[in-house]
Parts: C-alpha cells; sequence; structure tokens
C-alpha cells in the first residue's frame, strides 16, 4: 500500500473559477445534508479504562479517574435517550432523510437508535467503532482493524453496511489508501475543503470526496463556552443557504452539510432553531434535502454530464 505521506498531496486550487455546473435532482440550487453525529456511549471514558474522559459536555470542570463524573455521563445520556428522538421525530414531520455519523459502539449501546435508521431511511455512516482519536492509531493495521470493526457492528446493527467515512477531527496518513482497499466505500468526509463533491486518485482508483463542514456544525454551540446561541445559530444557517441558493440561482449549485449532534442540538431551543432552518429553506424551494450516500451516488452517475 502506498502511503498517503507520499500519495495524498494538498490541493489548493480545486475547480477554481471553472466550478462544473451541477444539476441536482429537480433542478434544486441547493443540496442539504443534515448529520446527526452519534457518538453517545462510545466517548472516552477513563472508567471504561481510557486515557482520559471526553469534554465538550456543557460543562467547565473535568474530574480524573478517582471520580465518576454523573455530571459529563448525563450530559452524553441526554442524547441517546431524548435529544435523537427529538431530532428524527421533526425530520419525520417534513419527511427528510439525514445521515447518521455514527459510531458503531454507541448503537450497540442503543438497539432501538440502530433500528430506527435502518427501518426509517436514514442513512449509516460510519464514524468509527468508537469516537476515536485518529492520531492514537500507531500502524495502519491498527486502524485497518477499526474499519473492519465499525463496518460490521454497523452492518449488524442497522442492517445494512456505511458506504461513507467520517473519523473524528482528522484523518490519518493512511485513512484514505484503507478505504479504497477495504472496497465497500463510495465515499469519505474525511475534509472541509469545498462546498461540492470531487474525485480524487487513490493508489490508481478513482474516489468520491463529499466534504463536510465545521462552520454550519452546533459545536458552535459548546466553544467559546457556549456564546452561540439558538438565533444565532439559525442565523448561520440561514445565511449560509440563501448565498448558496444565490449562487445556484446563477447556474452554480452547491450542497450545504449541518453538523448535528443530539445532546445538543436535541435540547429543545436548539431543535427549535434547527427547526426554522428547515422551513425557512422549504419555503424557499428549489432545497434538497438529501443524505450523503444520495449526493454520492448522484455525483457518481451524474457528473460527467456537467459543463465546466
Amino acid at each position: 500500500m502506498t502511503s498517503e505521506v507520499q500519495a495524498r498531496k494538498r490541493d489548493l486550487i480545486g475547480y477554481g473559477r471553472r466550478p462544473p455546473k451541477v444539476v441536482w435532482p429537480n433542478g434544486a440550487k441547493v443540496a442539504v445534508n443534515l448529520v446527526i453525529n452519534y457518538e453517545e456511549g462510545s466517548e472516552h471514558y477513563e472508567r471504561d479504562g481510557d486515557s482520559h474522559t471526553d469534554g465538550l459536555a456543557e460543562l467547565n470542570w473535568a474530574y480524573g479517574k478517582d471520580h465518576r463524573d454523573f455530571a459529563m455521563e448525563a450530559v452524553y445520556e441526554y442524547g441517546s435517550r431524548a435529544g435523537v428522538w427529538r431530532l428524527l421525530n421533526m425530520f419525520d414531520d417534513y419527511d427528510i432523510k439525514c445521515t447518521f455519523f455514527a459510531c458503531g459502539m454507541a448503537l450497540e449501546k442503543n438497539p432501538e437508535v440502530a433500528a430506527a435508521i435502518g427501518e426509517d431511511g436514514h442513512e449509516p455512516c460510519s464514524h468509527g467503532y468508537r469516537w476515536s482519536t485518529p492520531t492514537d492509531f500507531k500502524t495502519p493495521e491498527e486502524e485497518r482493524e477499526q474499519i473492519t470493526l465499525a463496518v460490521e457492528s454497523i452492518r449488524r446493527t442497522t442492517g445494512s453496511r456505511p458506504v461513507g467515512w467520517y473519523w473524528r477531527y482528522s484523518s490519518t496518513p493512511w485513512t484514505r489508501d484503507l478505504l479504497v482497499e477495504e472496497g465497500g466505500f463510495i465515499y469519505d468526509s474525511e475534509t472541509y475543503n469545498d462546498d461540492l463533491p470531487y474525485f480524487t486518485d487513490v493508489n490508481g482508483k478513482r474516489h468520491l470526496v463529499v466534504p463536510y463542514s465545521q462552520t454550519y456544525n452546533d459545536v458552535r454551540f459548546i466553544l467559546a463556552e457556549g456564546s452561540v446561541t439558538p438565533d444565532s445559530f439559525y442565523d448561520m444557517l440561514r445565511r449560509g443557504v440563501d448565498e448558496l441558493h444565490r449562487e445556484g440561482a446563477r447556474g452554480y449549485p452547491k450542497m450545504m452539510s449541518v453538523g448535528l449532534h443530539s445532546r445538543w442540538t436535541g435540547q429543545a431551543a436548539r431543535a427549535n432553531a434547527l427547526r426554522q432552518f428547515i422551513e425557512h429553506s422549504l419555503a424557499k424551494g428549489d432545497v434538497w434535502f438529501a443524505r450523503r450516500d444520495e449526493i454520492a451516488r448522484w455525483w457518481i452517475d451524474h457528473s460527467h454530464e456537467w459543463e465546466r
């Protein structure tokens, strides 16, 4: 296997000033993908033998191994007990199918959520077996083992295997090589570098990248001590879809990824901001709410038809 340290070069040019004139289904001017990062129960936790306990729990303290942090646990539990169902019920209201960046272990610990993904037509995209930090992997073999573990776990709990991949934080130098080698993935989202999918070459094979976003992401509720409010989050999302819609109206449709976490946006006030965004987008018209794998398959099947 060729190391991606050599094979994966930076591309600072992309489509440049000649982006493709994308044609989405029904002539949509922007494709919107809603993503639930489902991690609850798979996070780093010292009492499970991990080196540290994950933070980002809306709490400004952290305990060591000698003290069980019931408060931190409760924040994560809210996402799997209540938040995820609030979001899924909302999506049902508008007949929207979302993508789950799902950790295999998290779904194993809540089989009802896994069943809902499969039964209700949402996409299980692998977020690893655990909510891991890829830089902890020392060898490609260790990461390959985790990829296999995640695929089999998600297939078992949801009824279908993931065809997309997104690691926490950033991939390793060999992640993309391993995904292509595995053979069952049609895309990965291991980057934030564009508003459109694009093909890249991995060891002589064409591979699709569907970029994700940290801009339209509810992590903003937690960073900077929660300075982002539901109003400001809605305003960011609204401005994003409005501007992308304008670009689509000029003949250059784009895509927009909205990153959500059930323990954060699953809270009622924040969920209300998401509802405002959905209703605003639907009222504009020509907005295609789609699963990530739907966008990927459309791109694979039709991108050769589009003028650049």
